[in-house]
């Protein structure tokens, strides 16, 4: 009998001679789960590995260009959010390191791992659209492409945690390291699990 042993695949970070890693301390040794995420998602390549989530591209141009941006720097950029804070990156910049030390801190893990494992279950797979012209407009359910799912789940975790800080003795990046750990785990506690599971269930009586 031959004992079939599964190796585990190694993961190339070194693109330079010196390895980069995020805010100089976590590796991009990790993979994306979810299959139709692979492409849409930039990590660990010698481009989206960057050492701080500031890399000046001009992601906006050009339509899907942005799935080329690290994808902690579009974390980063999410959180710029709501006139008062708008182009401050260096702020959005502090609050994600911080974020990120704290999910290091209370899991004992990669903080990438869990942020890739929350944004691939942070949005929703099915929605609904409306249908039909003038007044015979009706729901019908549709899929999600994986690229709005992305973009989705980045929106929600970034806007639970602004309104988990909003008014709270907590400073945003405790609420943020919190929504990307309970999105991770897919518990009902996480503001964009609790969104994607509403807009499943209207999409299930649309159908």
């Amino acid at each position: 009998m031959d004992i079939q042993t599964e190796e585990k695949k190694e993961i190339n970070t070194k693109f330079f001679d010196q390895e980069i890693k995020l805010f100089g301390t976590y590796q991009y040794n990790c993979s994306i789960e979810d299959i139709s995420l692979t492409e849409l998602i930039a990590v660990n390549s010698s481009k989206a590995n960057v050492f701080i989530p500031h890399s000046s591209g001009r992601y906006q141009v050009k339509r899907f260009r942005k799935a080329q941006c690290p994808i902690v720097e579009r974390i980063t950029n999410s959180l710029m959010r709501f006139g008062r804070n708008t182009g401050k990156k260096n702020m959005a910049m502090l609050i994600t390191k911080q974020a990120m030390d704290l999910v290091a801190i209370t899991t004992g893990k990669n903080p990438l791992e869990i942020v890739l494992k929350a944004i691939s279950l942070g949005a929703p797979r099915e929605s609904s659209a409306r249908t039909g012209s003038g007044g015979t407009a009706k729901k019908s359910a549709v899929d999600v492409s994986p690229m709005r799912r992305i973009n989705q789940s980045i929106y929600l975790m970034c806007e639970g945690a602004r309104k988990a800080a909003f008014r709270s003795v907590r400073n945003i990046a405790e609420c943020l390291a919190d929504e990307i750990m309970n999105c991770a785990n897919g518990s009902n506690s996480s503001f964009a699990i609790r969104k994607k599971e509403e807009t499943e269930r209207s999409a299930k009586s649309d159908r």
